[in-house]
């Protein structure tokens, strides 16, 4: 049984219990001596069992957006569907896809283009009422990948705005509706929607699940 299994299973054991996942996380990485990677794993993945069954009753499919007003966190959207194309998600225990990076921005790249097309032709198939991504303004770039998501809209007729917010997270509840994993913007909306996840299932992409990674863990060199 590897450390991160073992971790995973003290951690769980604690965080059904009631302890705060920081502290619950430092104890138990520590006793097992689990690197930087697997330690951002368990944060981002593992949840209590309370948690799981709230987020999972709060997340939409497909067929539940019709003529649905939806707020997009554009960049972790993005960043998550870049991650996806790259096979560097992991379907956590809540039911949502996460990215492991530490990525405290966002670079524009060629593929910038590819994946808004990606992400916008897929909103389309959702027949929803209208779709507002707000973008974080202090990011670099912010105002080119806005100016690049509203031209996409238009261009595949998806009705839409576009937003630079200083404070996002913020913003974005309000919405009934979000497509976000951002776990403190989860907590705070009625319903969540995983639009990487819901692109991969209909494209046929790949992505980890948590037990493969807690039973192979060099599966997180990537």
């Amino acid at each position: 049984m590897s450390s991160l299994l073992l971790a995973y299973e003290d951690l769980k054991y604690l965080l059904n219990r009631g302890y705060r996942k920081k502290y619950a996380l430092e104890f138990v990485a520590n006793h097992y001596r689990l690197s930087q990677k697997e330690r951002h794993f368990l944060f981002r993945c593992v949840f209590s069992d309370r948690e799981i069954e709230e987020r999972k009753v709060k997340l939409l499919q497909p067929g539940n957006l019709k003529e649905k007003v939806l707020g997009i966190d554009g960049f972790n959207v993005l960043i998550t569907l870049e991650s996806l194309l790259d096979g560097m998600v992991i379907l956590c225990e809540d039911g949502l896809l996460r990215d492991l990076k530490h990525q405290g921005g966002y670079k524009i790249s060629p593929r910038t283009l590819q994946t808004l097309s990606l992400l916008i032709d897929f909103l389309k198939t959702l027949n929803l009422k209208e779709v507002l991504f707000l973008y974080d303004a202090p990011v670099s770039k912010s105002g080119k990948v806005a100016e690049l998501t509203g031209e996409l809209l238009n261009r595949y007729g998806v009705s839409g705005k576009v937003k630079l917010s200083k404070a996002p997270d913020h913003d974005l509840k309000a919405f009934e509706v979000v497509a976000s994993s951002d776990i403190g913007i989860i907590e705070k909306v009625p319903f969540v929607v995983d639009l990487p996840q819901m692109i991969a299932k209909k494209r046929g992409l790949k992505y980890l699940y948590l037990a493969e990674v807690l039973k192979t863990p060099e599966l997180l060199e990537f």
